[in-house]
């Protein structure tokens, strides 16, 4: 099954660029980085592939220093003419694998303009630590995260489903089958290979070896980047019991029922935060722009995948006999899969939602999601409940200027006229939870059409 992801356009609207430079494709190891950049490929005439795993292919840039006499040679081993280099495609895979093969992309965006450069790779934010010479600003950042569900919608040809997910607003007789389709995609996630065998065999317990397989290669990277043992013991440990902690906000000391002190545990977690396979989603207490996290106040967890979450909740057979997935394990899985179709949108810059809290001795309130547009942050609550149980939400549209509100639910697509208990008038968008990616297209209708009119 080929799925194509959204990256792919970027990557070409990069390679028209006359003064581009060199990429690197970022992301967590098997969201198929790989896979695209050899799709991307056969769109050059030629190109040459180095896997840095391989020692034959790292002797490269340990054997030459001057980056010129390093094209030379992998031209001619690769047999392409030099005067092709406009026409070539370098692809220096698992770049975290060689701190020289990093430094020396800046060289390649000033000696070897011509020569179309990309790398790809995981982990960097350990190895960038090692490298003396980080070719900053000579070098352009890509990322990729698992496949979303407007691409997991392609892969399955659900073409017209697809159109539909991308119309504001949405009809509703379109509303049971992105219903159907979203819920299949949350149960089994968004890891490529995952949904590939998913898509072939229509089998959830022959997806089991696969979850492990890829859990295990996860564990077994971030700990060879531990500096200790007292380290890998703490990483090991949030890995292994993090999942549990999915429907709360965590403290660092004593996670998971453990010894472990607030220092080892935040230093563990910053660590599986670089490697962008549990995140730490922090809140704020701001209703106004400049949002700001919060770094003092308890955070949320975020995994790479939902489908890993479940696999290793073990929920997966009980969601499939779900028809509304708002208050599964606690109400945490439908915010957990909104807060990653939020994420997979960032692949030029890097970027994590943030929740809002209000936190008074006599009356604490938390809003799930905050969405910036333009210069709003629109509030953002994530339940099946009645409009009349939203108070949080209330504090936040009593404290805000504006007079915008979404909940995702389960539901059908509306815009509904309310006042909070204090009496300010404000709309609340009810959008079903699917939409999580077209966010900004709605917000922007919202805005456009709906006004309080004194």
């Amino acid at each position: 099954m080929n799925i194509n992801r959204n990256i792919l356009y970027k990557l070409m609207e990069w390679k028209k660029n006359p003064k581009r430079k060199p990429l690197i494709l970022r992301g967590a190891r098997q969201v198929g980085k790989t896979t695209i950049i050899k799709e991307f490929s056969k769109s050059y005439k030629y190109s040459i592939h180095l896997n840095l795993e391989l020692s034959e292919h790292r002797v490269y840039f340990n054997q030459f220093v001057n980056v010129e006499t390093l094209v030379e040679a992998l031209f001619f081993s690769n047999n392409i003419p030099s005067t092709e280099k406009n026409q070539t495609l370098l692809f220096i895979d698992e770049i975290q694998e060689s701190a020289e093969a990093i430094s020396m992309l800046r060289y390649f965006y000033e000696m070897e303009p011509l020569l179309n450069v990309v790398a790809a790779g995981s982990l960097l934010e350990q190895v960038m630590r090692k490298v003396r010479s980080f070719p900053v600003g000579r070098v352009q950042m890509l990322y990729m995260y698992p496949v979303n569900f407007p691409e997991f919608l392609q892969a399955n040809g659900q073409n017209r489903a697809h159109d539909q997910l991308c119309k504001v607003p949405i009809e509703d007789f379109a509303h049971p089958t992105l219903l159907k389709w979203f819920h299949k995609y949350t149960i089994i996630g968004g890891m490529p290979e995952i949904i590939a065998q998913y898509m072939e065999t229509n089998s959830i317990s022959d997806l089991i070896p696969i979850y492990q397989s890829i859990w295990e290669t996860y564990k077994e990277d971030v700990v060879k980047y531990a500096t200790n043992d007292t380290e890998a013991r703490v990483i090991r440990h949030i890995i292994n019991t993090a999942h549990l902690e999915l429907d709360s906000r965590i403290k660092f000391q004593n996670f998971g029922n453990s010894n472990f002190k607030s220092r080892e545990v935040g230093e563990a977690f910053r660590n599986l935060d670089d490697a962008k396979i549990i995140q730490l989603i922090y809140p704020t207490t701001d209703t106004q722009i400049p949002m700001r996290a919060d770094l003092k106040k308890s955070p949320r967890l975020q995994y790479l995948d939902t489908g890993i979450v479940n696999y290793e909740l073990n929920l997966q057979s009980e969601l499939l006999s779900l028809s509304d997935f708002s208050d599964a394990y606690r109400g945490a899985i439908i915010p957990h899969m909104v807060t990653q179709e939020i994420i997979s949108l960032n692949d030029e810059k890097p970027g994590k939602p943030h929740f809002w809290v209000r936190e008074k001795s006599q009356s604490s309130s938390e809003v799930d999601l905050l969405f910036q547009y333009q210069n709003l942050l629109i509030p953002i609550e994530i339940k099946s409940g009645k409009a009349g149980k939203l108070r949080s939400l209330h504090q936040f549209v009593e404290e805000s200027e504006h007079p915008y509100a979404i909940r995702l639910y389960a539901g059908n697509f509306n815009v509904e006229t309310h006042k909070t208990p204090n009496g300010k008038p404000y709309f609340l968008m009810n959008l079903p939870y699917y939409l999580a990616t077209q966010l900004e297209g709605y917000i922007q209708y919202f805005i456009t059409n709906y006004n309080i009119v004194e």
